[in-house]
């Protein structure tokens, strides 16, 4: 595809700035302008406008529908479809869309979780369009991005919270800028990158395995002869049949205005990564939302499938998704980029503090963020980040930390500099250090890269907790400087003091190593190892508190987040132990058993030629057969058995019995049948093995 096309492909499917500015009044682009940037309300009579012009715009693009598109608690998005058609006299219709079918929608609110914040028979919500993100056409609909709440106005969704993180983060940074002399901000942006990793399989395989089709991950499955050892497949040449999907997608994302830049194969065998250039935190989350959706499509028209789970295949690497996070003013200027000027260092270095600060005081919100039942086989099983929460900054910006800390002397380019007064604070440069893939949060140069989250999760949730986080710690900062009688003294003393007492987050070591995990407890820092375990801490009363107080959650919108998180982890859980019994009962046992059957023919019909005929072999492979599928019917049973299992005094009790029960004793009937993959003859095996899923695409 020429350069040309490429350029008038991006953002055709958009209802972008520029076919705004094209297609409305010069009076409604800017009342929608000034909405966006000042949050002013639009009127009716402009919302008008700019519905009949969507409209106009989406019929011409071949579009007959319109949807409010939502993000609801499920973690995926939401549409439900009406068409433009209005009845003029009993044979004819005209196509049309209101103002007020643009700014307000009304879907069934019960249907959807909700953790307590709706009964069945409280029905109504309502979902209210989101200015700030552009509409745009998908499969023959308008789609336009709204947020989703209750009849009374609890958010029922993802984008609302997240709004109002990011009005507070910029209500809170823009006061310190204010500090610094800068009155020309108006806005700070929390911006966002987000790196998708994603495994490829045929699809034809996919449709022969009962777990991938239930649970988008392999229940059972041996291990391969080989796997990621040679580390042949990462930046590895990509495949023709993967580069064509890999073009298609591109295609597709680029109409929808995704800034999709790269890609490339992963680590492991059949797994690939895509990663978009910046953009803001609410574009960045429903773009990341859509490129998973597009994902899934495209592969099937290549007949492939996408899966998107953390670990779809037991030894090999799972997959993440790379939150890179930083804080740019409506100027231009990025907050964490250390500058070149004394006074572009005093900020970058309070900006840092306040970051530094906030992980250490709320580590646990931040791992709460990235918990989900398949995140668990990740966090810290030598691929990913470990469940503990650690900093990663790098030899420079450590030395200086140091220095500030014991104010002693930084020597850097041969340059002797003392403090952190607005004229003697020394040039940091950009990218003097290593990367650290092991760090949960790695500093790269202008913004940190949250490594923890899973390849499914919605990334939403992780920015709330970020933003609101320095949302709080840049609020205390700001109280403290703005009664400060000696602002470069009480600016020096405020982040000395902060980096001393929160230093213990910081860890530029390998996260892998079991010296961490002692070092890191006699730090004090927390260790939740898994969901069931992570979740006991959402409702802390300081979580309360912080999303309370900066209007980002009520506690009964925060306590009604922990119940469906809670409520999911059982399900999925429960879902993959119920799937796994299916198998064993449907299918396994009967293919095992009728190998046996073949196997014990075999040694009657050799001794029925020659009685005496030693059949040593065939004998142990049968008593060794007879002796698996004894434990793997029993496994079973107890697994079922222990489903049964409903008396739980609360949601945390359910969520532990599922962690240290139910999954405890899936494995054990995985090691039993994965066992009995490795000596079932390959033609009896009901189910594609490692190697048909992981090579079968060449």
């Amino acid at each position: 595809m020429s350069d040309k096309k490429v350029t008038e492909l991006f953002g055709s499917m958009v209802f972008n700035e520029d076919v705004m500015r094209q297609r409305l009044s010069s009076q409604s682009y800017k009342a929608w302008k000034k909405c966006v940037t000042d949050g002013t309300p639009l009127e009716l009579s402009t919302a008008h406008e700019i519905a009949n012009a969507m409209k106009d715009w989406a019929i011409e693009k071949g579009a007959t529908h319109y949807t409010h598109w939502f993000q609801p608690m499920t973690g995926v998005t939401a549409e439900k479809h009406d068409s433009f058609i209005s009845p003029e006299d009993s044979s004819r219709v005209l196509m049309q869309f209101s103002g007020k079918e643009l700014v307000r929608g009304e879907p069934d609110a019960s249907s959807f979780p909700s953790g307590g914040l709706r009964a069945t028979f409280e029905a109504r919500g309502y979902t209210a369009w989101d200015p700030t993100a552009f509409a745009f056409i998908k499969d023959g609909s308008l789609c336009i991005p709204t947020i989703f709440c209750s009849y009374s106005g609890q958010a029922l969704d993802k984008k609302t919270p997240l709004l109002r993180s990011m009005d507070e983060l910029s209500r809170q940074a823009v006061r310190v800028l204010r500090l610094f002399g800068n009155t020309g901000v108006k806005k700070v942006i929390s911006q966002v990158g987000p790196e998708q990793e994603y495994f490829l399989i045929d699809k034809d395989v996919f449709n022969k395995r009962e777990d991938l089709i239930l649970t988008g991950r392999t229940l059972f499955g041996a291990k391969p002869p080989k796997g990621q050892e040679l580390e042949d497949h990462y930046f590895g040449t990509i495949k023709p049949r993967i580069a064509a999907y890999m073009r298609e997608l591109d295609e597709e994302l680029w109409k929808l205005g995704i800034l999709a830049k790269t890609k490339h194969n992963e680590v492991a065998p059949a797994q690939h990564e895509l990663a978009p250039i910046y953009s803001d935190a609410n574009t960045a989350c429903d773009h990341n939302q859509l490129t998973m959706e597009i994902m899934k499509k495209v592969a099937g028209r290549h007949n492939m499938v996408c899966l998107l789970h953390e670990k779809p295949f037991a030894g090999v690497n799972g997959s993440g998704k790379h939150n890179n996070w930083s804080l740019s003013t409506d100027t231009g200027m990025n907050l964490f980029r250390p500058g070149s000027t004394p006074s572009q260092n005093a900020q970058f270095l309070l900006f840092l503090s306040a970051f530094i600060k906030g992980v250490d005081e709320y580590q646990d919100i931040l791992r709460c963020s990235v918990a989900n039942p398949g995140n668990d086989h990740r966090l810290g099983a030598q691929e990913a980040p470990p469940a503990i929460l650690s900093i990663f900054l790098g030899d420079e910006l450590t030395a200086v930390m140091d220095s500030i800390i014991q104010g002693t002397e930084y020597v850097e380019h041969g340059k002797n500099n003392l403090s952190i007064g607005v004229d003697a604070l020394p040039y940091i440069p950009q990218d003097t250090t290593d990367r650290n893939r092991t760090s949960p949060l790695a500093f790269t140069g202008n913004k940190f890269e949250f490594r923890s989250l899973g390849s499914s999760q919605s990334i939403t949730g992780p920015n709330v907790a970020l933003n609101t986080i320095m949302a709080e710690e840049l609020q205390q900062f700001a109280d403290i400087l703005e009664k400060a009688d000696d602002f470069n003294a009480a600016l020096h003393d405020l982040i000395r003091d902060t980096l001393r007492d929160h230093q213990r987050i910081i860890f530029n070591g390998n996260g892998y190593e079991d010296a961490w995990v002692k070092e890191a407890e006699k730090r004090g820092l927390s260790n939740l190892s898994c969901t069931a375990d992570a979740l006991k801490t959402y409702l802390q009363p300081k979580h309360i508190e912080l999303f309370s107080k900066h209007n980002v959650f009520t506690e009964e919108e925060l306590a009604a987040r922990n119940e469906i998180h809670l409520e999911n982890y059982c399900e999925v859980i429960g879902i993959e132990a119920r799937t796994m019994i299916d198998m064993v009962n449907r299918s396994l046992f009967p293919a095992v058993s009728e190998f046996s059957g073949t196997v014990a023919s075999t040694i009657a019909a050799k001794k029925s030629v020659l009685s005496d005929l030693d059949c040593t072999m065939e004998e142990e492979l049968l008593r060794k057969l007879h002796r698996l599928m004894a434990q793997m019917v029993k496994r079973s049973e107890d697994l079922g058995h222990a489903l049964t299992n409903t008396g739980f005094a609360d949601a945390y009790e359910a969520a532990h019995y599922y962690k240290y029960t139910i999954f405890a004793a899936m494995e054990e009937l995985r090691k039993v049948v994965d066992e009995l993959e490795t000596i079932t003859s390959a033609e009896y095996w009901p189910y594609p093995s490692y190697t048909d899923l992981l090579f079968s695409i060449k």
